[in-house]
């Protein structure tokens, strides 16, 4: 798979600290010129629907997984791969000090009708909610939250750089 970026995480230096890495895959999914994205009300960002990657299942099944959970699509079939999105960051927890996140991004078809999103609590909590939206009104609030709001997460450089990089090369 193609390498997107790697984007190391200032404050932190990799060749220092214990480190584990997080498989995660990420949907890419486009129809009427609008892209499917879940909004999270409590980091005021866009981001492409997937997560992290099950023991035992492949890539492109935790992708199917994720991307039905998150917004309830349904007949997902994977199209075809489009890149990879490494990045290191902090670790919030005591037993490791920082996070590789190897995020597998791929383009994805799913039929009309959605059935019911099946968020996790910490997803519902953060007011997760998918919408079609167009890409570069997304790209421009990604980058207003960046300018402007304290509430920011840490995925949302990872995330504006990717729907910079679908923009460009895929509408």
């Amino acid at each position: 798979m193609q390498q997107l970026k790697t984007l190391i995480h200032s404050g932190i230096n990799i060749d220092q600290g214990s480190q584990f890495t997080r498989l995660t895959a990420r949907a890419i999914v486009i129809k009427n010129n609008k892209i499917l994205l879940m909004y999270t009300n409590r980091y005021e960002d866009y981001s492409l629907p997937g997560g992290g990657v099950d023991d035992g299942e492949s890539i492109e099944q935790g992708l199917i997984r994720e991307l039905s959970e998150e917004t309830g699509a349904q007949q997902i079939s994977v199209v075809k791969a489009f890149g990879l999105y490494e990045e290191y960051r902090p670790w919030y927890k005591d037993d490791f000090d920082i996070i590789h996140i190897k995020s597998y991004c791929f383009v994805c078809s799913i039929a009309d009708e959605f059935g019911k999103a099946q968020l996790e609590h910490y997803e519902q909590q953060n007011g997760m909610t998918a919408k079609w939206v167009n890409i570069n009104d997304a790209i421009a609030h990604n980058e207003r939250t960046l300018a402007n709001s304290e509430k920011q997460g840490l995925s949302i450089l990872r995330e504006t750089y990717l729907l910079k990089r679908i923009a460009k090369e895929l509408l």
